[in-house]
């Protein structure tokens, strides 16, 4: 059995402290809300005060925070991981942060003499708990090698991708897989639905078919029903979406479906969708689609006017003799 740490308990957090408590492991939290904290006690684990005060008794501790600013106090902060760590820790970095960030917090932590791996969660918070995911892992081998039968307790795959930093990198592109699907899915089945289909029989169809995607199933019921609870916040979504545009533009890499969706998002949060998950964005398709058959008809309208109405320009006035 290990003893396991956890920093940040929200909906991602919570799923891995519990799949480390069904694993076997010990595990000790902290989050700065306390109903989050008394949830991970009424799950088998135990809290702790601070982000120092998990460093002090676990022998990892993983973070996972809804922004930068969080990650890098819960690391680096005056009650953070590293002013309670004790020789021999291991941070492991689980937030979906930025590839810059985690070089800098791997310096600091290995200039400290502990140990720091660069590992992201592939998955929503569903598929976390049912043990569908993997982790992503940047970092030495030696290192890797040490906690990945830990990692492999919780998730069935925790794979090597190279140094620290790439295996962030390779998160956001995993997110921005999911915003295209989750974005695709919402606007097929907008289709559909416009078409008069029966949505049920074309959502079996679609996800026995060529075009299924583990987004079309996770996410398709919810646009079905109208009905979007979190599995991933769309408020910390579009900071991962700025992140990928962020990356792109520091290598030079094009990401016009991207951005469209990203706009897309964006209107849905603006709308006041922030707090659920990102498959919302459907609301964004049905409000666009709804402006435009307005203006359809209006164009239609002037038409009609303008044919019905006698033409001035050219006409002869009649003459009188």
């Amino acid at each position: 059995m290990t003893t396991v740490g956890i920093v940040g308990l929200g909906l991602l957090g919570s799923a891995i402290a519990s799949r480390f408590i069904k694993a076997g492991h010990a595990v000790v939290g902290f989050d700065i809300l306390p109903a989050r904290v008394a949830a991970l006690t009424a799950a088998g684990g135990k809290a702790a005060p601070s982000a120092a005060a998990v460093a002090q008794s676990a022998e990892a501790v993983c973070t996972l925070l809804p922004s930068l600013a969080a990650a890098e106090t819960a690391v680096l902060g005056r009650d953070g991981i590293l002013a309670g760590a004790r020789p021999g820790l291991t941070v492991i970095q689980m937030s979906t942060i930025s590839p810059a960030l985690t070089e800098r917090l791997a310096r600091e932590v290995t200039r400290k003499g502990l140990g720091f791996l660069d590992c992201p969660v592939s998955g929503t918070t569903s598929m976390i708990e049912r043990g569908d995911g993997s982790f992503f892992v940047g970092g030495e081998r030696a290192l890797y090698e040490r906690w990945r039968p830990v990692l492999e307790s919780v998730l069935p795959r925790a794979v090597l991708v190279g140094r620290v930093g790439q295996a962030m990198t390779l998160k956001l592109v995993a997110n921005l897989l999911v915003a295209l699907h989750s974005a695709a899915a919402a606007e097929a089945l907008t289709l559909a639905r416009k078409s008069g289909l029966d949505l049920d029989v074309a959502l079996d169809v679609l996800n026995s078919s060529a075009a299924t995607s583990a987004m079309l199933k996770v996410r398709g019921p919810m646009i079905l029903r109208g009905e979007f609870p979190a599995q991933m916040k769309l408020d910390l979504f579009m900071k991962d979406l700025h992140l990928m545009q962020e990356a792109a533009a520091a290598v030079g890499a094009p990401l016009p479906f991207t951005d469209l969706a990203e706009r897309l998002y964006a209107a849905a949060q603006a709308a006041g969708h922030g707090a659920e998950d990102l498959a919302v964005v459907v609301t964004a398709l049905e409000k666009q689609g709804a402006g435009r058959r307005k203006a359809s008809r209006s164009a239609t309208s002037t038409r009609r006017r303008a044919k019905s109405s006698p033409k001035r320009r050219g006409r002869r006035r009649p003459r009188h003799r």
